[in-house]
Parts: C-alpha cells; sequence; structure tokens
C-alpha cells in the first residue's frame, strides 16, 4: 500500500458530522479520493448510532436531523433506531458516492513539515492540506472517579454499554447522571429493576413547553462562547434542560425520577452519603457523558491551558488549517449540518488563498 497518498482534504469520522461535511465537499466540486478521503473506523455505517441500545426504537429518538441532500422518510417508529439510521447513512454513503474508507483507525495528526498535514492511520499516511476532525465523543465515554470505586463487588458499566433494560431484572440500581440517558435508562429499567436511585450533581432542570428556535439560538451561543474561550464544551442538552415529556412526568409521579444527591463514595456493597446514609446495589450506571475524541490532534498541541480547543467557528482558532465539525456548538444533528457547510466554504477559501501549497 502507498503512503503518504496526497489529498487537499481529510475527513475524520463518517457519523453526521463526517458525512454532512463530506457531502459539501462533494457538491463544490472535491472529488472522492482525489481530492478528499473520508477515514473512518467503524466497520460499517452509522456512526455512533451503530451502538445505540436495541429498546432505542426510531420513535423515541429526539431531534434527528436528516442529513444534507437526502430526508429520512418512511422508517418503522418501532424499529432500533440503531438499524433504521444505519441503513440511511449507508444508502447516503452510496447515493452520493462519498467511498468512505474503513475500518480505518487514525493514530496522529502532526506537521508534514511542509506545510501540509500527516495523517497517520492503520490505513497508511495521507497529506492534506487542511482537515475535518468529526469524531464526535462516542469513543471517550467519561467515567467518573469516587473512593472506593474498586472495591465494588457488583457491576459498574456506562451508558455507551447499556444492553437494554432487561438485563437488569431483579437488580438494585443506582443511576448516575441528570441527562437525557440517565432518565431513558432509568424509566426503562425500573419495570424490571427490584429498585432503582438516581443520583445526579447538580438538581435536574426539566424544561416546559416547546423548545423555540430563539431559545435553541441562545443555548448554542452559550456552549459556542466556551469554545471561544479555549474550554472543554458542554452539550447543548446541558444547557437546554431536559423536555418535560409525558414520560418524565409519569416518571416523575412514580417517584422513579426522584434524584437524590451524588454520593461521595462507593462501598462493596452500594454507595454511600456524607451523612453516612448508604444504599446497597447490585449495579451502578454512569450516564454521566462522553468527551470530544481529538486524542489524534495531540501533538499538534491544540489544547489551551482551560482544557480547551480555541475555536472560531469550526475552525481551530491556532490553525485555519484544521476544523472541528460535531465539536462543541455543533454537537447535534442538525448543528452538524450547518457546521460541515460552513467549515468547507472555510477550507474552500484557504485553498484558494495558498494555490501553491499544493504544489
Amino acid at each position: 500500500m502507498n503512503t503518504n497518498r496526497e489529498v487537499d482534504v481529510v475527513v475524520i469520522g463518517a457519523g453526521q458530522a463526517g458525512l454532512s461535511s463530506a457531502y459539501h465537499l462533494r457538491r463544490t466540486g472535491f472529488v472522492p479520493d482525489r481530492d478528499f478521503v473520508v477515514l473512518d473506523h467503524s466497520p460499517g455505517p452509522g456512526g455512533a448510532w451503530r451502538h445505540r441500545w436495541p429498546s432505542l426504537t426510531y420513535g423515541k429518538v429526539h431531534g434527528m436531523h436528516a442529513l444534507p441532500g437526502m430526508e429520512l422518510t418512511g422508517a418503522d417508529p418501532e424499529r432500533p433506531s440503531a438499524e433504521v439510521i444505519t441503513e440511511y447513512f449507508d444508502r447516503y454513503e452510496r447515493t452520493f458516492g462519498l467511498r468512505v474508507r474503513r475500518p480505518v483507525d487514525v493514530r496522529a495528526v502532526r506537521e508534514n513539515g511542509d506545510g501540509r498535514l500527516l495523517v497517520e492511520s492503520s490505513g497508511g499516511s495521507w497529506t492534506a492540506r487542511a482537515l475535518i476532525s468529526a469524531t464526535g465523543t462516542w469513543d471517550r465515554p467519561f467515567w467518573p472517579r469516587y473512593p472506593g470505586q474498586e472495591t465494588f463487588r457488583g457491576r459498574q458499566l456506562h451508558t455507551a454499554q447499556y444492553p437494554g433494560p432487561e438485563a437488569f431484572a431483579g437488580l438494585r440500581v443506582v443511576v448516575v447522571g441528570g441527562g437525557a440517558s440517565g432518565t431513558q435508562h432509568l424509566l426503562e429499567i425500573a419495570p424490571y429493576a427490584a429498585s432503582t436511585t438516581w443520583v445526579t450533581r447538580r438538581p435536574p432542570v426539566f424544561r416546559e413547553g416547546p423548545f423555540d428556535a430563539e431559545a435553541g439560538r441562545a443555548a448554542v451561543a452559550l456552549v459556542e462562547e466556551r469554545v471561544r474561550q479555549g474550554l472543554p464544551p458542554r452539550s447543548v442538552v446541558s444547557v437546554t434542560g431536559l423536555p418535560l415529556t409525558e414520560a418524565i412526568r409519569q416518571g416523575i409521579a412514580d417517584g422513579v425520577l426522584d434524584r437524590q444527591p451524588m454520593f461521595d463514595r462507593i462501598t462493596p456493597d452500594g454507595v454511600q452519603w456524607p451523612d453516612g446514609r448508604r444504599i446497597e446495589s447490585d449495579v451502578i450506571l454512569w450516564a454521566t457523558g462522553f468527551r470530544p475524541a481529538v486524542d489524534h490532534l495531540a501533538p499538534l498541541r491544540l489544547r489551551e491551558p482551560g482544557g480547551g480547543i480555541r475555536m472560531e467557528g469550526t475552525r481551530v482558532a491556532a490553525d485555519p488549517r484544521i476544523h472541528l465539525v460535531g465539536y462543541g456548538p455543533s454537537a447535534s444533528t442538525i448543528g452538524a449540518n450547518r457546521a460541515g457547510r460552513a467549515a468547507v466554504r472555510d477550507i474552500r477559501r484557504l485553498l484558494a488563498e495558498q494555490p501553491l501549497a499544493a504544489a
């Protein structure tokens, strides 16, 4: 296999953000495998949707926005979302001839020494004049650390490993996390489990009424301000709060969504609070979110003292060749679509201003 193949743009990741970026590259004249390449570490299409738990049917998915140029229509709401959306992504890749290369693990992106970036991967190396990193967060589940955690005799798992509610039948379950995943898991598990306990660091914020465009823009602006300052991004959902759906209302009324403050240690048999109160449990389910999967960019030293990567729109402030799509304010399906278009527009301008870099 040849190494150091030259392209104008490398796109890393073929989830919503990566496919949106690839679509806009192709639509504006870039040719797949000649001008740009899409590298994806998954064995098949679907991005993070491939890994969603079986009980998350398509009808339960909130805010799934179609990829640019092709709607998702006629999907059975009772089918698992992993199946529906994986098939849709597969059809999308084939329809637009995006030629995603997989499975390819990108190990590092570093300077090539001639103004280009060197992308090193399990599938060989590419040099590129620009890079779109659309790697999302699924590969970096966040596991908090608490005293005594290693002594717990039960099972600990992250929401990324959630197998569906039947696996918790007859067990005492502690669910940690106040986001959408935590509440969804808790509501599913409660009818099967012997008992459930819901623990969050902060009291949950439930949003009543419709979430209009103005509120959405305000929430995205808050996340955008963080990444503009070089701080780690928060999710848009963490800013907007959780919609007070009928299922949530029922869960509150039934006492399932009875939030407890965060425990301060884990014991061999459960969890314990500062006042000495204990709850015995068989399982701790960490619905504690994810962090951006950007370790492959470490050789470029893009992180700011605040711990994040400072951004100007989708562009890394310290290096205009690099765009992060699906990062921070664009970490939503509709946000990823818009960010893909914006990144391609900026990259086209960059390449036009530096025509000799391709020589």
